[in-house]
């Protein structure tokens, strides 16, 4: 036993349990001894039914024991090992406490089975510090991953950060370290220390903790899953009734830190509780069905926007609590607002607190820079071939489904996971074992990861930020497909700008830039975005990239927006870019809001919007069939020289299509011949050109009468007026006893 003794002294012991705590030394078991290291100490007693036994000191560096009839400790009524020491310390103070090495191991073993199998989906619910009550005695249960440690302990204000105090005993082979600290509340700053193999001592904080300090500050804080009375019931049940492919979807993105600052103190991030109370009205007015909140995971640099997750977990402490969060998301959806994370399994930082080599060896991560090093970001991967960090992502993208009832996530830089020689040159990455590039652990991993979150949350939004033309993204697996629900259309995003950045008298060369979308929007469920990425790093503003005066430049807007909202695909628009702010997104200031007093540009901007939003959400034919390319016809995509096209759109009913007309130059131009799908009368329904937005107001009549006769590519036509950079949109006249009886 002396050596056992040495080896918890010296910090190399991975059971303390086999020293400290209750032990036996008489076969019989009638004698009882009870050992406690307590370094900091100049005394201990043992305190039990009220009375107090002093305790020796065996070793100077703070081991105290006493022996005693283990009848002592036999009460029937209370815990069989019922006792607390009371510490006296150097200066004259003194602690009574519980003694953590008296309960027995709490953490099943079938769920060390499944987490180390790579199927324990509520893996959250037990690993990090979770409060817990034991024998009638509070405290906080810990558990951390940590397989090749030599030991593992806890620190905090509690033991004065001394990793020698509190050491944790090790679950046999799971790798899995657990320790009970009695007495212990919520909000205690904690962390891990972890002894390597060699010697090296790490300090860590936990991979599964729930909030933790405010940067430049890195500790984990204690605090459980909390209880929060949900009043979303009626929006789950919706949810559940309501796939989202044939319903429409148009999301605003926010950077929760960046939307809106304190005007009393632009340093000061809003709350959630705040931005439930500001920005739910703004989205719910201007008619998004979602918002998309860019990562709000603990993240130490503001610059990367949180995409340099350090404890995936973790809500960031920027913003409020948890408790916060968690009323913005149930505003929401009171609001029926749905919400949507951005979600990040890609990679994770290398700072030294976090997952990199965290017990001394590449857990999260690959051994090999050729695997584990981003060369982008420099960052790391996570390791998809072993089960537990597969384990661990796929909990970590339920524990934000249910815990905090998202509506979805927006996976990030998926095309990164796909490809082994991604942004690598030749020699730089290694080939999968049939000597491919493609990462058959990565896309093995995300079809774990759809196949089990739409098991067990039914029509959650899982859309891939995908860049390639890999296969089946959002095609089920079972037929090859990754499994996502949607996918960005990064190919229509980078056409339309590099389209609309030209100046209009050249756009006529460019014409396919428009039209080369369609060839594919049907091949996976696409989402359209203008999204974060395309506001920062020197790219300019969305406004800003508009060729033209300032009517032009608002024109240009509010055609690309028009464009967008009538192309197949569900939408996404970055904040800012609704009102044409000129400058370019930076994290570390709020919009420019006040942009709305000096022009009324930027009014005027925002009321299309709204009116888009609103007019996309009372048309079918713009989303119930978005997948569906039977609800597409072009009409004339071959009017290069005046730089238009022309489409319809079809619903279900497909008599109440739509007829859209999209001009990209600033002429304007009289009788013009816009074929239409069949005869009658026709109505416009929407102009992108109406005073009200800023618009030149120059179209003129409201009905349409069809000619028979071929042009573009349909048998009839009629004559409109084609106001300048705008589009507008004809439907069969509803009242028309001619149109409603002949329409295709």
């Amino acid at each position: 036993m002396n050596k056992q003794i040495i080896k918890l002294i010296q910090g190399t012991h991975h059971d303390p349990f086999q020293v400290l705590g209750v032990h036996f030394c008489s076969p019989d078991e009638r004698i009882a001894s009870i050992r406690t290291f307590q370094p900091h100490a100049t005394g201990v007693c043992l305190l039990i039914d009220g009375q107090s036994r002093a305790m020796q000191q065996t070793h100077q560096e703070g081991m105290f024991e006493i022996e005693l009839d283990s009848s002592t400790l036999q009460d029937p009524y209370l815990d069989p090992y019922s006792y607390q020491f009371q510490i006296t310390y150097a200066d004259g103070s003194t602690h009574s406490c519980n003694d953590p090495y008296r309960f027995l191991p709490v953490l099943a073993e079938q769920d060390r089975y499944l987490f180390n199998f790579g199927t324990h989906y509520e893996l959250y619910r037990h690993m990090g510090a979770h409060p817990a009550m034991f024998s009638a005695i509070a405290g906080i249960m810990f558990r951390v991953w940590a397989p090749a440690a030599a030991r593992v302990s806890i620190l905090g204000d509690f033991n004065g950060w001394d990793g020698r105090t509190h050491p944790m005993r090790s679950l046999e082979s799971s790798g899995i370290w657990e320790l009970f600290l009695p007495g212990l509340g919520q909000d205690e700053p904690y962390k891990f220390e972890i002894r390597t193999q060699d010697g090296t001592l790490l300090k860590k904080i936990d991979p599964f903790q729930f909030f933790g300090e405010l940067r430049p500050k890195t500790a984990s804080l204690t605090r459980g899953l909390g209880e929060y009375q949900w009043q979303d019931n009626e929006w789950q049940l919706h949810k559940k009734q309501t796939p989202p492919y044939d319903q429409p979807m148009a999301t605003y993105e926010v950077h929760p830190g960046s939307w809106q600052r304190d005007p009393a103190d632009p340093d000061r991030f809003l709350t959630f509780r705040e931005l439930a109370d500001k920005l739910i009205p703004y989205v719910l007015e201007l008619g998004f069905t979602h918002i998309e909140l860019m990562p709000v995971m603990e993240h130490p640099l503001d610059e990367s926007w949180g995409y340099q997750v350090t404890a995936p977990f973790s809500l960031t402490s920027r913003y409020g609590t948890p408790e916060d969060f968690k009323y913005f998301v149930d505003q929401c959806h009171l609001n029926s607002i749905g919400v949507i994370l951005d979600w990040v399994p890609a990679h994770f930082p290398r700072d030294a607190h976090s997952l990199a080599r965290f017990d001394g060896t590449a857990l999260f991560e690959h051994e090999d820079p050729r695997q584990g090093s981003h060369p982008d970001w420099g960052t790391l991967i996570y390791n998809y071939g072993r089960r537990e960090i597969s384990n661990f992502l796929i909990a970590n993208a339920l524990f934000w489904l249910d815990i905090y009832h998202i509506d979805g996530l927006r996976v990030d830089a998926v095309a990164s996971m796909l490809y082994l020689d991604y942004s690598r040159k030749e020699g730089e990455w290694l080939p999968n074992r049939y000597g491919g590039r493609e990462n058959l652990e990565a896309i093995e991993f995300l079809r774990h990861l759809n196949s089990v979150v739409y098991d067990r949350f039914p029509n959650t939004l899982m859309i891939a930020e995908e860049s390639t033309s890999f296969y089946g993204v959002s095609k089920p697996t079972d037929i090859g497909g990754l499994g996502f629900g949607f996918k960005w259309n990064m190919g229509w995003m980078n056409d339309i700008l590099s389209y609309f950045h030209l100046d209009p008298i050249h756009r006529k060369y460019h014409q396919n830039n428009l039209t080369f979308s369609i060839m594919y929007a049907f091949s996976e469920n696409f989402v359209l975005p203008l999204s974060h990425d395309e506001v920062v790093h020197g790219k300019g503003s969305l406004i800003s990239k508009m060729p033209g005066d300032n009517w032009q430049k608002f024109a240009n807007l509010r055609l690309i927006l028009l464009g967008m909202w009538t192309h197949p695909g569900k939408k996404l628009l970055f904040m800012g870019c609704e009102f044409g702010q000129w400058k370019e997104w930076d994290c570390k200031q709020g919009l420019d809001f006040h942009l709305f007093s000096e022009s009324g540009y930027h009014e005027q901007c925002r009321d299309f919007v709204r009116e888009l939003n609103t007019f996309y959400r009372a048309q079918p034919s713009l989303w119930e069939l978005d997948s569906d390319p039977s609800t597409f016809q072009w009409l004339d995509l071959e009017d290069r020289a005046n730089s238009i096209i022309s489409f319809a759109r079809f619903g279900r009913d497909r008599r109440n299509h739509l007829v859209c007309l999209l001009n990209h130059t600033p002429q304007t131009l009289s009788n013009y011949r816009l074929p239409l799908p069949g005869p009658g009368r026709y109505e416009m329904i929407f102009n992108s050109d109406c005073g009200c937005f800023g618009g030149s107001n120059l179209m003129t009549g409201q009905f349409f009468q069809a000619v028979s006769d071929p042009h573009g590519q349909t048998g009839y036509y009629c004559l409109v007026t084609v106001p300048p950079l705008a589009g507008i949109i004809l439907t069969p006249h509803r009242e028309d006893p001619l149109t409603q009886s002949s329409r295709p």
